[in-house]
């Protein structure tokens, strides 16, 4: 079969690769007709990561199941499925309370595993035309009878909208609450729509892409232009100097100043500064234990300089981590399928997935009107 695989920094191909097949009795094969390109796929497309040459990339996927083995009871071939990017075994102690984000079985010696990505697993992605999902009865959300016209919304279950749901509820963001959000990226666009959904007052993102600004406004939220005023000013001035009640950082130790240099520590900083005392943050953008690749001497070992006396004397908490897409999804889904949410609104590209490596290019430069690249591998 076609698939997407990482050949070095920003080289990605499409080239024949093994077809998966059901290696324990417990897995499933599945067709993937709709394949997202996630913004942490850039950190390995840009060879910020360990990840081996020969990957094949892609943890955002939904398809329709094609073969099962014997031990899986729930799951059936013909079912629309979305996929958690985080593998769960369902039976560890991490995923027994709900914490599948930190797997305990699916990648021995480490917390955590998923498709198609660095130091995750030996799971091959699904920016291709096949994928074996382990562990399928646990692992697979079997999507409504709407699911085959209504791609562009469940896909976004994967990963994207429960990790901007969950950076809410890192959070805590409550209904009639403020809530700032540095970054109009993917995630903290549902961070936004999510914070909408619960209720909060105002919801005020921070960026300095036009494009990803005007979408933010359009789902109902306050757009901050960092590159026109200080985000701290003007999230003071929209609180009549309180700062907001919750705070979400959605970048990452990628983050950059508005003049263009990368400064690991620059979101998370004015994040401290633009929430009230007492209040909390919900960081989910991805900060890696190393990044020998990084230009500032501090992140070249996972850390950064945080504000820490101001976060302890303002009385803060913080939530970090990847999300448990499971904790959520099964609930967003039927959100989704009630009509109360259409998170589709953020897709700007569908491409078939010869089209992937010229996409990658254009959704790493941040180019205007690249949102979000959605592949069709089955066009």
């Amino acid at each position: 079969m076609k698939g997407l695989v990482y050949c070095g920094p920003r080289d990605v191909r499409i080239v024949e690769v093994q077809d998966p097949r059901i290696e324990k009795e417990t897995d499933a094969l599945v067709q993937i007709t709709t394949t997202n390109i996630c913004g942490s796929d850039l950190h390995m497309y840009e060879g910020r990561t360990s990840v081996g040459k020969g990957k094949v990339l892609g943890h955002e996927n939904l398809g329709k199941v094609i073969a099962a083995g014997r031990a899986v009871e729930r799951v059936k071939v013909g079912d629309w499925v979305c996929l958690p990017f985080n593998i769960g075994c369902g039976f560890c102690k991490n995923c027994e309370r709900g914490m599948t984000q930190a797997c305990l079985t699916a990648n021995p010696g480490k917390a955590g595993a998923a498709y198609g990505y660095a130091e995750m697993g030996p799971y091959e992605g699904g920016q291709a035309e096949a994928l074996r999902v382990p562990f399928a009865d646990f692992n697979c959300l079997v999507l409504p009878t709407d699911a085959e016209e209504k791609q562009n919304d469940y896909v976004m279950l994967s990963d994207i909208w429960p990790t901007g749901w969950h950076a809410t509820e890192l959070a805590g963001v409550q209904a009639g609450e403020s809530v700032v959000i540095y970054g109009a990226g993917p995630v903290g666009l549902f961070a936004a729509y999510s914070a909408i959904i619960k209720g909060a007052r105002d919801v005020m993102v921070v960026d300095r892409h036009p494009d990803r600004l005007r979408l933010a406004e359009q789902i109902g939220a306050i757009p901050i232009d960092d590159s026109r005023e200080d985000p701290i000013d003007a999230v003071m001035k929209l609180t009549q100097g309180e700062g907001a009640d919750k705070g979400c950082e959605c970048v990452g130790w990628q983050c950059h100043d508005p003049a263009g240099h990368e400064v690991p520590n620059d979101t998370m900083n004015k994040l401290v500064q633009s929430v009230r005392p007492t209040g909390r943050l919900g960081v989910v953008g991805v900060f890696v234990p190393k990044d020998p690749k990084a230009a500032d001497p501090m992140m070249k070992d996972g850390r950064i300089a945080f504000d820490f006396g101001l976060f302890f004397d303002k009385g803060l908490r913080m939530g970090s981590g990847q999300t448990p897409v499971k904790a959520y999804n099964r609930r967003l889904c039927d959100l989704i399928a009630a009509h109360k949410a259409q998170p589709s609104f953020l897709v700007s590209h569908e491409l078939p997935l010869s089209a992937a490596p010229d996409a990658y290019k254009h959704f790493d430069a941040r180019e205007s009107g690249w949102t979000k690249v959605v592949l069709r591998p089955a066009a």
